[in-house]
């Protein structure tokens, strides 16, 4: 689908200089002399890589639809993570550092939605919520103020929260997977 120059917003996935980019950043600017334009930060969907662009009304990109599918993950291979497709049941691999940091936060059976774009995954996205089992937590330091008593927690999955501390080792607590943050005690 075309659109013009400057009706593209943040989050909008465009086709650039025979790639794909989403649209990170936009700013419109009228200038005093000389036509309006649109200044665009750009995010390469391939490699990360990152470009800032003018796109004036009176030029066209083509907007590109991301098909999403509901995959499940099902196990972890070396450094592949195994999905499968719900409808199909078609596995795919994707390499861990392609979904990052959060892939910790992968738990067998996990539904998740894999953005396509002509069959090649592009994106990724897990719930935005997790429940893990702390394993380790520091123990209280009695005096420290109410404002600033947050400590450090060992979670199941290796990665390490900051929790309020009334939290203690072997405790449910809902994780955050963006902000990678403690949320609340599981019920």
């Amino acid at each position: 689908m075309k659109i013009n120059g400057n009706e593209i917003r943040p989050g909008n996935v465009i086709e650039h200089n025979n790639s794909l980019w989403v649209a990170v950043k936009t700013q419109a600017v009228k200038p005093g002399k000389g036509p309006a334009y649109n200044q665009v930060e750009l995010k390469n969907l391939i490699n990360g890589s990152k470009l800032n662009e003018r796109f004036r009304s009176s030029e066209t990109v083509e907007k590109v639809r991301l098909e999403q599918k509901d995959f499940q993950f099902l196990y972890n291979q070396e450094d592949m993570l195994v999905f499968m497709d719900t409808e199909s049941y078609e596995q795919i691999e994707l390499a861990k550092d392609f979904v990052g940091e959060r892939s910790a936060f992968l738990q067998d059976g996990m539904k998740v939605i894999v953005e396509m774009h002509e069959g090649r995954a592009i994106g990724i996205e897990l719930p935005d919520q997790v429940t893990l089992t702390i394993v380790e937590a520091d123990p209280v330091v009695k005096g420290q103020t109410a404002a600033s008593s947050y400590k450090p927690a060992l979670l199941e999955n290796g990665v390490r929260v900051m929790v309020p501390p009334f939290i203690s080792s072997g405790e449910k607590i809902v994780v955050d997977t963006n902000e990678i943050a403690y949320i609340r005690r599981a019920e």
